[in-house]
């Protein structure tokens, strides 16, 4: 017997009928006699849904309105699902964030967690029931609603299996696990059997969308074991550990991560000061942009080419921003470019390995992909390329570092 705790997506709580499936599984664990905590989110749609209702009643909804009305979402989906336990003749209770309650700060639609009430839980676990938690909210000190922000119900399970001292966390979605790569772009792309949180985290900051980097971070922080598996077929998953695998079996590269939201801003012809990288990138942050890649490069008459990547979402307003900041500097001209794509090649067997970047380096130069920037850490590599050649250079190197083949091949 074990207590686990469950997280359900909204894909997979997307209908009533998906609900009833959903509340068959959990029996199964009871069944077995162990302890289950529910986390679930809103059905699918739903969270687009309220957003666009605030959005009609104001332009620029309220932070903390907006949370008030988010939240109702997994409402609805704590409810169905107990009441389809129930009717299954298994012991349910439902729980929103601020019943439990999950203590966060006061950064509305961002919120962090700070404490976790696990009282009500325990008792409940004790008598029997199953606990079924909404996902993605909390309550701040001043007793207000709050939202975790994107990823929100992946870091509430890990929280609570944290929190309770459970002895697995288990994200269940639409994949049967973690992939060396997406599936839909390579034909050949294997679920891993194990990955390493480093791993996982990485692949997670470079645009793997199995997991949210939030919910890795808090697993890794709290030693929390998690599992992927998929919410309608049975199977093993993908097991996420603190563990790395001995030298003999440990691959290279375990992973290709690529995202398509990304791009690229450069201003030329900066004076080469110091400050001059906060004075670029402070009106960037101060507009809640967050910035990715950096490069700088200093020329023969004492000015700096300056160059950074963002979320492609906020390619206008960076593009506006950096614009003015060419005037206040006097740099000699800026542009921008949003079709770029970044592609990264992760494993923690690169530490101990040389040779791994030039490899990469080769073989997209075999196939006439150019790298506009290039950016590496102990167990990763990544590179910004134009976005057309993006699915190419992912079957690539997918190929070059034998991925499909269960061991990636030894740099030379």
């Amino acid at each position: 017997m074990a207590l686990i705790v469950q997280k359900f997506g909204g894909t997979s709580v997307g209908s009533v009928e998906r609900i009833q499936e959903i509340a068959k599984k959990i029996k199964r664990f009871r069944s077995e006699g162990h302890d289950i905590v529910v986390v679930v989110s809103a059905m699918s749609g739903e969270t687009n849904r309220l957003l666009g209702l605030a959005n009609e009643m104001q332009q620029q909804p309220k932070p903390e309105e907006l949370d008030v009305i988010l939240s109702t979402g997994e409402q609805v989906t704590i409810a169905l699902l107990s009441m389809a336990l129930e009717n299954l003749g298994c012991a349910a209770r439902s729980y929103t964030g601020w019943q439990i309650a999950i203590r966060t700060d006061s950064h509305h639609n961002k919120a962090r967690i700070q404490e976790i009430d696990t009282d009500a839980m325990r008792k409940d676990l004790a008598e029997g029931r199953v606990v079924v938690a909404a996902g993605f909210q909390g309550i701040d000190d001043h007793g207000r609603i709050t939202t975790l922000g994107r990823g929100g119900s992946d870091t509430t399970a890990v929280a609570l299996a944290a929190a309770l001292t459970a002895d697995e966390c288990q994200i269940y979605t639409d994949v049967d696990g973690v992939y060396t790569t997406d599936p839909r772009v390579v034909e050949g792309a294997r679920r891993l059997e194990k990955i390493t949180f480093e791993e996982m985290l990485e692949m997670a900051s470079l645009g793997s969308k199995v997991l949210q980097i939030r919910s890795v971070e808090f697993a890794g922080k709290y030693n929390v074991t998690l599992r992927v598996l998929h919410s309608f077929q049975d199977g093993p998953g993908t097991l996420i550990t603190l563990e790395e695998p001995n030298q003999m079996e440990q691959p290279v590269v375990s992973g290709i991560a690529f995202n398509r939201d990304e791009a690229k801003l450069t201003i030329k012809g900066v004076p080469d000061i110091p400050g001059v990288a906060s004075r670029i990138l402070g009106p960037v942050s101060r507009a809640n942009i967050e910035v990715d890649m950096i490069v700088q490069n200093v020329s023969a008459d004492q000015t700096t080419d300056f160059t950074f990547t963002v979320h492609r979402n906020d390619y206008q307003r960076a593009l506006e921003i950096v614009g003015q900041t060419c005037k206040d500097l006097d740099a000699r001209e800026f542009d921008g470019d949003n079709k770029i794509a970044k592609v990264s090649i992760v494993g923690v067997g690169m530490r101990s390995h040389a040779g791994v970047a030039t490899k990469m380096f080769e073989a997209l130069a075999a196939e006439g992909i150019n790298i506009q920037i290039i950016s590496t850490s102990e167990i990763k590599v990544s590179v910004v390329i134009q976005e057309k050649y993006l699915e190419l250079a992912v079957r690539t190197l997918h190929s070059t570092f034998e991925l499909d083949q269960g061991q990636s091949v030894k740099a030379e």
